[in-house]
């Protein structure tokens, strides 16, 4: 009877010491043999069982059903698989794959928000991302900014360009939610640490000469001289006379070439026939123009004008800046005009679009 009980007792020694062997495997092996889908989804209400089922519809063949549960008693993941869309291959092992389900390491998708886009624009890239829920498909602006919250407010301008990640179950409303909050937060920044005489009255006013700003620049270190231009006229009392405010304005009449006709067309957002700062801003600005718009540069530009490389000439006086135009405008250089980068203080930027007589007409 000895001989039997220990026998018995190896025979179980063996078994369990073949049993761990296996289970040890298990767990660190590949969960597949062949292809897996790109992804499985755990839904709110699933079970571990259902979980399990999932993964074998997605083509994970690994173990045995039992060497799962005890992997995720083992690892406390029984019960805390979080809800979300995670990565599946084949070379994964169970080990990390249901580690990555227990600390919710889900697949997240980008969105970028461009600066310089209008509303317009953002729609139509959240309309376009996938798998992004489109909650928004058949509202109008104004039905978009109820839904968020803020009924009334006009669209433009108020989402933060920015990158961001969202998973699968993300709506629109929920990216357009976040680049709303960013923005406020960084436009209540920004008017904290606002130079004590920029002529602005609001953060609001702050947001729309950001929006010009950016609509204006197209080298970074430009946006705070291109700020000071319109911060001096805005405290001479001088038109701003800003081509990108006429396009917004002209709307779907805009073909892409802005004529003398247009900037003498009076819309609310004409900045060559009404004074001050347009009624909304004209784009999303980013962080940069931003914090330039309320710490525009010193200086005592009045007027700038494309060299048509990407930088502008700046120019105190009307006589300089009719001497900028002749020379990068229409190409009739003068003797003593300056044709390369400007010195030291001066600013550079981006090429402006041409009005339709090719010339630059900011007064």
């Amino acid at each position: 009877m000895l001989g039997i009980v220990a026998l018995g007792l190896l025979l179980a020694a063996l078994l369990a010491g073949w049993g761990w062997t296996r289970y040890q495997a298990f767990a660190d092996a590949p969960v597949a043999s062949g292809q897996t889908a790109d992804s499985v989804r755990i839904e709110r209400g699933d079970g571990f069982v259902r979980v399990l089922g999932r993964l074998r519809e997605a083509g994970v063949d690994a173990g045995h059903d039992l060497e799962w549960r005890l992997l995720a008693r083992q690892m406390d993941a029984a019960g805390r698989l979080r809800v979300g869309e995670y990565a599946l291959s084949p070379e994964l092992t169970p080990r990390q794959l249901l580690q990555r389900m227990r600390d919710g390491r889900v697949i997240q998708y980008r969105v970028t928000i461009v600066e310089g886009w209008n509303f317009r624009q953002l729609r139509a890239a959240l309309a376009a991302a996938q798998p992004l829920l489109h909650e928004t498909t058949g509202m109008d602006d104004a039905a978009v900014m109820a839904a968020l919250g803020h009924p009334g407010q006009h669209p433009e301008g108020r989402f933060l360009p920015e990158t961001y990640l969202y998973q699968r179950g993300d709506s629109d409303l929920d990216i357009l939610r976040r680049a709303h909050d960013a923005m406020a937060q960084a436009l209540a920044a920004a008017w904290e640490a606002r130079a004590p005489d920029v002529p602005l009255k609001s953060p609001d006013e702050a947001l729309i000469l950001a929006s010009i700003v950016e609509k204006e620049t197209g080298q970074a270190h430009e946006r705070p001289q291109i700020a000071g231009v319109f911060a001096r006229r805005l405290q001479k009392g001088m038109l701003l006379q800003t081509d990108p405010t006429v396009i917004y304005g002209l709307g779907s009449a805009y073909d892409g070439n802005i004529r003398k006709r247009d900037l003498t067309t009076d819309t609310p957002y004409n900045t060559y026939t009404r004074p001050g700062l347009p009624p909304t801003p004209i784009a999303m600005p980013g962080r940069a123009a931003l914090q330039a718009a309320v710490n525009p540069a010193p200086g005592d530009a009045l007027y700038f004008v494309s060299r048509n490389d990407g930088s502008h000439v700046f120019s105190a006086t009307y006589a300089e800046h009719s001497a900028a135009v002749d020379c990068h405008q229409r190409r009739r250089c003068r003797s003593g005009t300056a044709t390369t980068a400007p010195a030291a203080g001066d600013a550079v930027g981006e090429a402006k679009p041409e009005t339709g007589d090719g010339k630059d007409t900011r007064r």
